[in-house]
């Protein structure tokens, strides 16, 4: 066996004591940290698994839909209303810790959630369908949904003067939906921010169609006059998109 001298066994103790003092916090805070990490760990996923609204990006130029929507109504209401509803309701799933994974599992809750969940993820799923069932040119509905329409009201026109009604009779703020409810096409409206997937909805269906009746969605352009927002926003309707939700 080798011998080992004083001096020798003076510098493994040395280098012993340095590595102990700086070992046993590194150790520590490797062990602290990987507590940390387990303990966050679920809190991350859950981070990750949690619904986030994103913006869609607008379809189309914002003069695209003039002389029916002005530009600097669909910068403002893109651009200021609908950023900020995506704020919110962003800001409001980290604050109460939400986890809904989607959307639909989202407003089948709503009635559990806060007035600034339930508002602004509204406010946040509406206009991102509302930009989508908007096109220029326009046009009218034709095969599968026409048929859909034409079975459900009679006719494309009546099918209009009963939506013009939906939207003309909201009082204050909401919106004017036409929905497929298992299979019938059904016409209603709901207040503020709210829309027929949401579980405290009176109105229920799944969305075809919608159409903003805040006063921020027309009145730069005209004023108090809704009807004629109504009226004009026929000429812009994508029925492409509407019925490729039929299907």
């Amino acid at each position: 066996m080798k011998k080992t001298n004083r001096r020798e066994f003076v510098q493994t103790a040395v280098k012993a004591t340095v590595l102990t003092s700086v070992g046993a916090p590194a150790i520590l805070s490797a062990a602290c940290s990987t507590k940390s990490t387990e303990e966050t760990g679920d809190d991350t996923a859950t981070a990750l698994a949690a619904l986030s609204f994103a913006q869609v990006k607008l379809p189309y130029d914002y003069a695209a839909l003039e002389p029916n929507i002005d530009a600097t109504t669909m910068d403002i209401h893109y651009n200021k209303h609908h950023a900020a509803y995506i704020k919110n309701v962003n800001d409001a799933i980290a604050e109460e810790k939400i986890a809904f994974a989607t959307e639909a599992e989202f407003f089948a809750n709503v009635s559990k959630l806060s007035g600034k969940a339930r508002n602004n993820g509204g406010g946040a799923y509406n206009h991102n369908f509302f930009w989508q069932v908007m096109k220029p040119g326009g046009g009218v509905p034709s095969g599968k949904l026409a048929d859909a329409i034409n079975g459900s009201f009679d006719s494309f026109e009546k099918f209009k003067e009963q939506f013009t009604a939906a939207a003309m009779t909201r009082f204050g703020s909401g919106w004017a939906w036409l929905v497929n409810d298992n299979g019938t096409l059904k016409i209603g409206s709901t207040p503020n921010q709210d829309n027929p997937l949401m579980d405290i909805s009176d109105f229920k269906g799944t969305p075809l169609l919608a159409l903003d009746v805040w006063e921020h969605a027309y009145y730069l352009k005209y004023q108090n006059k809704r009807n004629e927002y109504v009226a004009n926003w026929w000429s812009v309707v994508n029925w492409d998109e509407v019925a490729s939700r039929l299907s």
